[in-house]
């Protein structure tokens, strides 16, 4: 087993992926992918050029092909650590993996300017990188009841090739002229395997876990509103119906209340669409900031929101309409034209048995439309509604 092709062949492979992320196309506004992927960009080039380095030994002084050289492969596991959990969703590269990084540099460094063996530096790095290389299995396997096939089996390999770059290390240590048929040239070939598989394990799980967190985003564009991070109709509409099914059995009503603000189509003619979406996010953040946990909002469109109140009475819905009205009017929207005085016209209505979700919608906006009637800025109940449906009939 050739021990420099191996080392090419980890300098090699390291550009290559280096060369592939730069021309990866990355969606706009992902910040944290954007930054996940310089990560692991610089962890491809550290690990490259310390590959280099030390394919260069014995050409090279000895500080650039040794000391330095690991200094960049340990700096590059880190960096690959900690891309992997910018994409898992959090950040540990300064409270965890920095510290572990310099104690891993200072002790290699210090080995090599006490003279101190071969193998016992190879043990340092080996165990330093070891434990970067299962901190990276952390973070794919975040999720590991939910994930998939694929990324459990990335997970199981990342852990046993972690092991398997600890054990070169300890062997190399504690057996330096190797054990039989073991010689130190085959432990020292099966540990850059090991490394080499760690880098295309990285690729792959990297890859899968950019994949997995644009996936995700799309998924959750599907049912919120961009603007308003409220929930959109097709969101509110799923969100909606478990409490329509449970309408059907006894037990506390469920309450639907619906929001239009008077005259926005004024705001957009006179003012423009973009103090119309000023309007809108302080509208949203205004009525978020009267609800509860369980209860959700949802932007229906234009200037139509929609809340749904479990396990709420009528009175009780009323009381956060009024709320959430008294709010609105008292948080005008400092636009770039004009100072926009915020109200509404709410209706409210509870869940029947037999509703279906027009029917509740239709009643929740009959409701609506006599607050709007009698002057807007103020909340009409399904009380109102029925009796006004009953005369008109």
């Amino acid at each position: 087993m050739d021990i420099k092709t191996l080392v090419l062949a980890l300098a090699l492979g390291n550009l290559s992926l280096c060369v592939a992320l730069f021309f990866f196309e990355q969606p706009a506004g992902a910040a944290n992918a954007a930054r996940g992927n310089a990560t692991w960009a610089r962890a491809r080039q550290l690990q490259a050029l310390a590959w280099g380095l030390v394919y260069l030994r014995g050409t090279l002084p000895d500080f650039l092909t040794i000391p330095f050289a690991n200094t960049l492969l340990l700096a590059g596991f880190a960096l690959d650590a900690a891309a992997l959990w910018d994409q898992a969703g959090r950040r540990i590269w300064r409270r965890y993996l920095l510290p572990v990084l310099l104690i891993a540099v200072a002790a290699f460094v210090g080995a090599w300017l006490l003279q101190r063996t071969p193998p016992e530096r190879q043990a340092i790095s080996s165990l330093a990188i070891g434990f970067f290389v299962a901190a990276g299995a952390g973070a794919l396997g975040r999720g590991w009841s939910a994930g998939t096939l694929l990324r459990r089996y990335l997970v199981a390999s990342t852990v046993v090739l972690a092991l398997a770059v600890v054990a070169r290390g300890l062997l190399v240590l504690l057996l330096p002229n190797g054990w039989s048929w073991v010689s130190p040239e085959l432990v020292q070939g099966m540990g850059l395997v090991a490394l080499y598989l760690v880098m295309l394990g990285n690729g792959f799980g990297y890859l899968l876990l950019v994949r997995q967190r644009l996936q995700n985003e799309l998924e959750r564009l599907e049912v919120i509103d961009p603007l308003t991070s409220a929930l959109n109709r097709r969101g509110f509409h799923q969100a909606l119906a478990p409490w329509l099914a449970l309408a059907r059995r006894p037990g506390q009503p469920t309450a639907l209340v619906i929001i239009d603000l008077d005259d926005f189509k004024r705001v957009n003619d006179h003012y423009g669409h973009l103090a119309g979406d000023q309007v809108l996010v302080a509208m949203a953040h205004a009525c978020k900031r009267q609800l509860r946990d369980s209860d959700t909002l949802g932007h229906l469109g234009g200037g139509e929101f929609a809340i749904l109140l479990p396990r709420t009475a009528l009175d009780d819905a009323l009381l956060v309409a009024e709320r959430v009205r008294g709010a609105l009017a008292v948080q005008p929207v400092k636009a770039e034209k004009a100072i926009i005085n915020l109200t509404a016209s709410l209706g409210a209505t509870t869940m029947r048995a037999d509703d279906t979700t027009v029917g509740l919608f239709q009643r929740a906006d009959l409701a609506r439309q006599l607050a709007r009637a009698a002057g807007g800025n103020r909340v009409a109940a399904q009380a109102a509604a029925d009796r006004a449906a009953t005369l008109d009939a």
